[in-house]
């Protein structure tokens, strides 16, 4: 059975120049037209064949043909599962997680369960907003899957409007560490860069110059290892889809282990000692972690501040690199 059904549209006269997410919300009325704006940002729409088509906002032109991939839906309500979790604050409010970087945040294809989402409904037993595999009420940000540290979770709407809020005019705090091949220069500085989907590869986020959304990344050297690596904190003032990672790797400093966008390290592998290259090769996700964030309690209005320390994985990284 198809994970998918595809609708295939060809734009009439009548509707040259008219936006593509207005067409397609005419022309398949069974589908909202958020539905279908997320389907042209993650790719899923193609123009004549094969091209993906990004920007909602593009005008069609008459005789082009799109065809509109629609995943199969993912069921709303995920089910509680009994997955132990590492807790840094919580109480009626909200919780804060120190996720592991093998836990996947949400429901979605290849990840039907096993997910924060899931250990949350557990762990709150039902306590939480509404939480859903699509839409997510109740989580306020994400981490990336390979992704290690703290993130904060509403458990009623009242808390997560305000969290949402706090993340949407930057008063949510977030840092983050981060291994990196080499060393930035300047050493404290701020990445700017609008990111969209990579045109080449729907998988991937970049830098864009057209139909991305605007990003910044602040940044700073803790410790050069060599001309080798270097360990780096980033703070968000933007939160788009792999920001931190895309950001460092447009610069030339891609984070290590990053299966994503961490092209071209073995030609960075020469001179390195066994013991490196071994604990790298053992490392199957980006060393990135998110060790502190900090927001005002949204009923309270208390400003609450966590931090958590480097997981073993990353600990161990910074061992072989002083040692290389």
């Amino acid at each position: 059975m198809s994970n998918q059904t595809t609708y295939t549209l060809t734009v009439p006269q009548d509707k040259a120049r008219m936006r593509l997410d207005r067409f397609l919300a005419e022309a398949l009325p069974d589908l909202s037209r958020s539905r279908l704006k997320s389907l042209i940002e993650s790719g899923q729409v193609m123009r004549d064949g094969g091209t993906p088509v990004t920007g909602p906002a593009a005008k069609v032109k008459a005789g082009e043909v799109y065809d509109v991939n629609v995943p199969a839906a993912i069921p709303a309500e995920p089910q509680a599962q009994a997955i132990p979790l590492n807790v840094a604050f919580e109480d009626s409010d909200l919780i804060v997680i120190d996720k592991p970087p093998d836990l996947v945040v949400h429901p979605a294809p290849g990840h039907a369960d096993g997910t924060l989402v899931n250990a949350l409904l557990a762990h709150c037993a039902g306590s939480l907003s509404g939480i859903g595999g699509v839409t997510r009420p109740g989580i306020v940000h994400r981490l990336d899957k390979g992704t290690s540290g703290l993130m904060v979770a509403a458990k009623n709407d009242i808390a997560h409007r305000h969290l949402a809020k706090q993340l949407e005019t930057r008063k949510l705090e977030r840092r983050y560490q981060a291994l990196v091949w080499g060393v930035p220069n300047p050493a404290k500085g701020e990445i700017e860069g609008a990111i969209g989907r990579n045109p080449a590869n729907r998988k991937k986020m970049a830098v864009v110059k057209r139909g991305g959304k605007a990003a910044l990344t602040r940044y700073r050297v803790h410790k050069a290892f060599g001309t080798l690596a270097s360990l780096v904190e980033c703070r968000l003032a933007t939160g788009r889809t792999h920001q931190i990672r895309v950001h460092l790797a447009d610069l030339g400093y891609p984070v290590l282990g990053d299966p994503l966008y961490g092209g071209g390290a073995g030609r960075r592998l020469k001179g390195v000692s066994d013991e490196f290259r071994q604990t790298l090769k053992e490392l199957d996700h980006q060393a990135l972690h998110a060790f502190s964030i900090g927001f005002f309690h949204p009923t309270g209005g208390k400003k609450i501040s966590l931090e958590s320390k480097l997981p073993k994985y990353f600990n161990d990284l910074l061992k072989v690199l002083e040692k290389n």
